[in-house]
């Protein structure tokens, strides 16, 4: 990203210097002496930064380009991870909504005097993070 922020700013100023000539060139073209010679030279010399000119717009698009790809490359990559903190996310949060409600210890919770209650809360909490990620998996999301 440096290099291609160094070109363009190169560019810029190649690109500046070349319009700036062009207008020189346009003043001596119409203020010089009428000689045959002269404006001939002028003439080439003004189509000479034409093309000059042309070719650093070509060479800025070309450098749009490639940074336009660079961002693009980094919004992929970036995408990528905030997919992985998303589905982690959505996979934990489950078990932790029930291990927070079970943590209450709320004396009108019939599970918490069963005898089966401590399990069947790990087996609700496994089953709260392994159903979200079965379905990304089926989903083909991961």
């Amino acid at each position: 990203m440096v290099r291609i922020g160094a070109a363009q700013d190169a560019l810029s100023k190649s690109r500046d210097s070349a319009v700036s000539l062009t207008r020189a060139m346009g003043y001596l073209a119409f203020a010089a002496p009428k000689s045959a010679d002269i404006a001939a030279h002028v003439k080439s010399l003004s189509r000479d930064l034409g093309s000059l000119t042309d070719h650093a717009s070509y060479l800025g698009s070309n450098i749009t380009f490639l940074l336009d790809a660079s961002l693009g490359l980094i919004s992929i990559e970036q995408n990528a991870v905030l997919k992985i903190f998303s589905v982690s996310a959505i996979i934990f949060m489950p078990p932790t909504l029930v291990a927070g409600i079970y943590g209450m210890n709320f004396d009108v919770m019939p599970e918490l005097r069963w005898a089966l209650g401590y399990p069947f809360a790990l087996v609700l909490m496994l089953l709260s993070a392994v159903l979200p990620f079965a379905f990304f998996r089926w989903r083909g999301w991961l």
